[in-house]
């Protein structure tokens, strides 16, 4: 299974991006027997959950300052998960990652990057005038 995070990028203050995560893998594939959770890793930090979705469940926020500006949503039968950001601000700086998990787990519990059994590469996003 592979993940590929697109559509970081470069954007002023209260601007908004829409990051993509399209997963492919063997036949018959469907990102939609997996969770998905996005995570954010800012220079010099830890990386840090941002929130995550399930087919059955959610989403769940981890961070209390996204939850009125981004969401999460998946298109299922173009195999991809979204996550949108609006009115971004400076401190959401950072490489964004999705990952995914097999399965409907209780999404509190995917706030541990160790749950998930996939991930893709970060897109970088920078918030800046």
């Amino acid at each position: 299974v592979q993940l590929q995070a697109s559509g970081g990028g470069l954007v002023q203050p209260g601007g908004s991006l829409r990051l993509s995560c399209a997963g492919s893998g063997f036949q018959g594939f469907r990102l939609g027997n997996y969770a998905i959770g996005w995570f954010r890793q800012a220079p010099g930090k830890e990386r840090e959950p941002v929130l995550c979705l399930s087919d059955t469940e959610g989403p769940t926020y981890y961070i209390d300052d996204v939850k009125d500006r981004f969401t999460i949503s998946r298109d299922n039968s173009r195999n991809t998960a979204y996550l949108q950001m609006n009115n971004l601000r400076p401190e959401d700086t950072a490489d964004y990652f999705c990952a995914a998990k097999l399965g409907t787990p209780i999404l509190s519990t995917l706030y541990d990057s160790s749950k998930y059994d996939y991930w893709g590469q970060g897109t970088q996003v920078t918030v800046s005038s």
